[in-house]
């Protein structure tokens, strides 16, 4: 047992190497370009993860160790490179990142009249995909919400119908952007827990959801948790809530994802919305062929193979199959395969689609096709205006920055002000700093 986890050890020490040529070989160049750059933080991102794999695996070589000091030992030398490769990673990204910095605020300096009549707001650089993006998870355990409408219904068929106003409750897988469809008739924090519940039963609990600061969401999270909390389940039962996160406010490409599924909706309604409206059941349906569509895009381009004619999509993550295709005649087995060989067949084209995920969707989201450069950085104590597309630039609040909140690659995106109005959160695109200096 003690050998096996040894040469685990052993292969971990290998990963401390090769990172540790790779980044004298970044050393070695006078300027890194921006694929390099990518490319690194890519790198670290992952590499940051391998310590927590050292320490378990470790844990249990010098729980079974005769001797503890060498043991101990080893730790030591382990997290001495460890640490040492991620504070000169780090150390060359921040270079490359203030090099470039300062050539952008170099080009001079914002006059009073910019202030008030072109605002500039910061933009920082994109970060890095989250993990629930790209981590090969079950579909929608980690989903995003948002709502489409208001769209027009009838209570009945007939003459004297009368038109209400109903909603589309839009989750969207973060992994593979599967998307799922619910029809709901008002945007009361109830109705969006019903649609939660149809979603759950059909598609499973997810772990987290991402949505905006709409009053639905937010009330509908303060109503799970005080069910949570305060009803009498057990404390098993209590403890498997879902967790909600919000984006800022005013800040819509922080839940993208959702904003396009919602673009993507619109788009199928609009052709089948134009003269007539159609009943509950009627738009139910309607809705369901929709999602069918949305689930059956292309994730990927297409292959040039010519003999390639199924592109990726989220279907065959769900189900294995395009939606919209005729299923396929069973065939029968012959005799010379075995149901074992049978069933290793169906697991092989389940990982061949997952495969094909990992490899081609997955690459296409690292590529970074805007946001590559920072256009400056917001501290602590800094004084600046609020920006709200209702004012004009003189009527914005004036606010002072009393925290930032940095992301997992350590740069701030979002910014909590003190203004007259109360504590505010805003993103840093709704955020102008004043030049004092």
């Amino acid at each position: 047992m003690a050998d096996i986890l040894i040469r685990r050890r052993g292969s971990m020490k290998a990963k401390l190497t090769n990172f540790s040529k790779y980044l004298s070989v970044l050393e070695s160049n006078d300027e890194l370009s921006d694929l390099q750059v990518l490319d690194l933080e890519s790198r670290l991102s992952k590499f940051e993860k391998l310590y927590g794999e050292f320490d378990t695996l470790q844990t249990e070589i010098e729980l079974l160790s005769d001797n503890p000091d060498d043991a101990h030992a080893d730790r030591f030398k382990f997290e001495e490179m460890y640490h040492n490769l991620i504070a000169t990673a780090r150390k060359v990204i921040t270079t490359e990142q203030g090099q470039r910095r300062q050539e952008q605020t170099s080009a001079g300096s914002v006059s009073g009249s910019e202030v008030t009549g072109g605002t500039r707001n910061l933009q920082p650089i994109m970060g890095q995909l989250p993990s629930s993006r790209s981590n090969l998870e079950f579909p929608f355990l980690n989903s995003s919400v948002d709502y489409a409408g208001p769209i027009l219904i009838a209570d009945r068929k007939g003459r004297g119908c009368k038109l209400v106003k109903s909603y589309i409750c839009i989750f969207v897988c973060l992994a593979i952007k599967a998307v799922h469809l619910e029809l709901v008739t008002d945007l009361t924090k109830e109705a969006y827990v019903a649609a939660l519940k149809r979603f759950i039963a059909r598609r499973g609990k997810p772990r987290s959801i991402l949505s905006d600061n709409g009053t639905t969401f937010v009330g509908s999270d303060n109503q799970l948790r005080a069910f949570l909390q305060n009803s009498n389940l057990s404390y098993d039962v209590a403890q498997e809530g879902i967790e909600f996160n919000f984006v800022p406010a005013y800040s819509p490409h922080f839940n993208g994802v959702a904003e396009a599924a919602v673009r993507s909706t619109k788009h199928h309604l609009k052709r089948l919305l134009t003269l007539t409206h159609f009943t509950y059941e009627e738009m139910a349906t309607c809705l369901t062929q929709i999602e069918a569509i949305l689930n059956s895009r292309p994730l990927t381009p297409c292959s040039p193979d010519p003999l390639d004619f199924c592109a990726l999509t989220p279907s065959h993550l769900l189900i294995g199959r395009s939606l919209t295709s005729v299923p396929h005649p069973q065939m029968t087995d012959s005799g010379n395969i075995s149901r074992l060989e049978r069933f290793q067949r169906v697991e092989y084209i389940k990982q061949h689609f997952w495969k094909r995920f990992n490899t081609e969707y997955i690459y296409l989201l690292q590529q970074k096709t805007k946001w590559s450069t920072t256009t400056g950085d917001i501290k602590v104590g800094s004084l600046v205006l609020v920006k709200d597309k209702a004012l004009p630039p003189l009527c914005w609040l004036l606010g002072r920055v009393v925290q930032t909140y940095p992301g997992s690659d350590g740069v701030a995106r979002v910014a909590e002000l003190k203004t007259k109005k109360g504590t505010l959160r805003r993103a840093f695109n709704n955020i102008c700093p004043l030049p004092l200096s």
